[in-house]
């Protein structure tokens, strides 16, 4: 094709054009990011779902539980994993880039129909040039969002949330007049599909509603219109049940428990809500930072307290009910902790809890761009002259305010409110563009305004946050990820300068367990070999001074127990770590190799036996039981195995 031909399609397809330039974009830092060492998912969220995935690839579809996660993603996933043959990231993020994209063609085609000239500005060329503008500003601004570069690349749904969530409202937005059911049963069936990845969606279905309100049989008397009105609602409602039917049929019918999408709500809503919650996801004591850390202490912990076995929606229902107690007891505690969260949302602060920008900056990924602050300052300058000068831009403003009603039943991070950036992008151009048409009209009062305005949200939003134990966050993640991909020297630099904000952050204490664990196995002789591990010990011995209950930490201090032939020690550890975490087949295992070396060997036989149900064809175990089952044979006086510091 000519490139002036090209060029023709361009200019008469803008959204076309911004869709081809964001995605050639997203595409270059795709393609430095699959040269990264972390480029295949190592920890947090992200190897969860590709864990997940590739269970489901290798046939586990069920465990015949009710889902503890929504499974939208991890099944999504399995099928790209199924098409491109293996685990493959890269065809995951090359969608993801293709949604990016989509998103920032949504800005602009937004954007065209909210602040398209009136009948009375006709022939006005500001007026014509402003829904122009505006959506190719949004979009600008969006492609040279730093967290949207991030989010677009790594394995985790947020940008289909934020794909779809601007879908609905695109929907919203442009549908003047509508019948009882185009479009609202596809739109059913489509956010009810996106629900399973990310349930945020549901906080669309009110623009849709009232999109239904003002569109159906438009024009006839309300009295008329009611019947088609409710057959509308009753439609998008039923499209959200055939959408969601894979994941509630099969945990009414398979897993026999009344739970709709996931069974894990109940524990989110307690770490949005508790004593010591601070607005961000701050765990509660007892519960691990990751995603499965998390998820199998909730269900320890629940079952432990209730001293009976549950079922996951039990599980759901008690983490519920703590959250709903401590709400009923401390009702101005609360109220000063939704303020708090209010404030998290809006403020420049960054709490990215899985340490995606941080890691993808320092491995020089991620390009200089623009973090939330700044389209939250701008965002907010623009909202009242948008919602005064153009009625439907309210839209767009309700969009990022139900987004933000969408959190604060929980906590804020970085991921989960990219969902109201684009709309505050939208706002911001508006404000942007206002300020400028006001400059060139000499209108200085309107001028004067703006600034006012922007002062004010910038002051606002960027209200400091002083509690040192949010600064150390971001150098924890990034020492995990070095620890994991073997730089010794930056993960000891990055936990150290957390360990400074926070000493007596129990995490981070096992984390430099961990690092001193790993130097004593890389020393080259018996004297450093041994202060790291004395190092690696007392760093052990403190996590457990913080938090008595730190499964990994005593598991860890039975290995060098072990170790060092301290049967008894050793034991004692390790039934610790078993009282605190009682799913975890290796410290069944090592607590059988540990009786069996101290010649227990009929003592060895009850957690070998647990050990095996909980991973039945692990060689270490299965050779274990053949030795156990042979006592002729003197115990084996290979080296205990190293200890694996946990997933974070």
């Amino acid at each position: 094709m000519p490139a002036s031909r090209l060029l023709q399609i361009l200019r008469a397809a803008p959204a076309f054009a911004i869709f081809l330039l964001a995605f050639a974009i997203r595409l270059l830092v795709l393609i430095r990011f699959s040269n990264s060492p972390h480029f295949i998912p190592d920890g947090d969220d992200m190897k969860f779902y590709s864990d997940w995935a590739l269970r489901i690839t290798h046939g586990q579809w069920t465990d015949h539980h009710a889902f503890y996660g929504l499974p939208g993603y991890a099944f999504c996933l399995a099928a790209i994993y199924q098409l491109s043959g293996g685990l493959d990231p890269f065809a995951a993020g090359l969608l993801q880039a293709l949604m990016d994209a989509g998103i920032a063609a949504l800005l602009y085609k937004i954007a065209s129909t909210v602040f398209a000239p009136t009948e009375d500005e006709a022939g006005a060329r500001l007026a014509v040039a402003r829904p122009h503008v505006i959506g190719t500003g949004a979009a600008l601004l969006w492609m040279c969002f730093t967290p949207a570069q991030a989010f677009s690349m790594i394995l985790m749904p947020t940008i289909w949330l934020v794909l779809s969530y601007y879908t609905c409202v695109w929907w919203a937005v442009k549908t003047q007049r509508s019948s009882w059911w185009q479009p609202w049963l596809a739109l059913g069936i489509f956010a009810g599909v996106i629900a399973m990845l990310v349930a945020t969606i549901f906080f669309a279905m009110p623009l849709l509603l009232a999109a239904i309100f003002l569109s159906v049989e438009r024009g006839k008397p309300l009295r008329a219109r009611l019947p088609k009105i409710a057959a509308a609602v009753l439609a998008l409602v039923g499209g959200l049940y055939v959408g969601t039917a894979p994941a509630w049929i099969h945990n009414y019918f398979i897993a026999h428990e009344p739970v709709m999408l996931t069974a894990h709500s109940g524990i989110n809503f307690w770490v949005g809500n508790n004593p010591v919650a601070n607005g961000y996801p701050k765990m509660p004591p007892g519960l691990r930072a990751s995603q499965e850390g998390m998820l199998k202490d909730s269900l320890t912990i629940a079952e432990k307290e209730s001293g009976k076995k549950l079922t996951r929606a039990e599980v759901s229902k008690f983490w519920s009910a703590k959250a709903n107690a401590y709400i009923r007891e401390n009702r101005a505690a609360w109220l000063r902790l939704m303020a708090v969260k209010f404030g998290n949302f809006w403020n420049a602060y960054q709490y990215d809890d899985v340490g995606a920008m941080k890691r993808l900056s320092d491995d020089g990924i991620l390009p200089p761009g623009l973090r939330f602050g700044c389209i939250a300052a701008l965002g907010l300058a623009g909202l009242l002259p948008a919602i005064l000068l153009f009625p439907r831009s309210r839209w767009v403003a309700a969009a990022v305010v139900l987004h933000m009603c969408a959190l604060m039943p929980v906590f804020v991070t970085e991921r989960y409110r990219l969902a109201a950036v684009p709309g505050l992008m939208i706002l911001a151009a508006l404000g942007l563009w206002q300020l400028w048409a006001n400059l060139v009209r000499g209108h200085w009062l309107g001028v004067g305004a703006y600034l006012a305005l922007a002062f004010g949200a910038a002051t606002f939003v960027s209200l400091p946050r002083t509690d040192p134990g949010l600064w150390s966050l971001d150098f924890y993640n990034a020492g995990i990820r070095s620890l994991a991909s073997g730089d010794l020297d930056l993960a000891q630099r990055n936990f150290e300068t957390a360990y400074a904000y926070v000493p007596d952050n129990s995490e981070i204490n096992f984390a430099l367990g961990n690092l001193w664990l790993e130097r004593s196995s890389h020393a080259a002789d018996d004297p450093v070999k041994n202060d790291a591990r004395i190092r690696a010990r007392n760093f052990y011995i403190r996590t457990l001074n913080l938090k008595p209950r730190h499964a990994s930490a005593l598991n860890n201090l039975g290995v060098l127990a072990m170790e060092d032939k301290r049967w008894d020690l050793s034991e004692k550890f390790l039934l610790g770590s078993i009282d605190a975490e009682s799913e975890d087949a290796k410290t069944y295992y090592l607590l059988a190799r540990v009786r069996f070396e101290a010649g227990k060997a009929a003592e060895a036989r009850a957690p070998l036996k647990k050990a095996l149900e909980l991973r039945p064809a692990q060689k270490e175990f299965l050779e274990l039981r053949d030795k156990i089952a042979a006592p002729s044979k003197p115990p084996s006086a290979a080296a205990a195995p190293r200890p694996e510091p946990p997933a974070k």
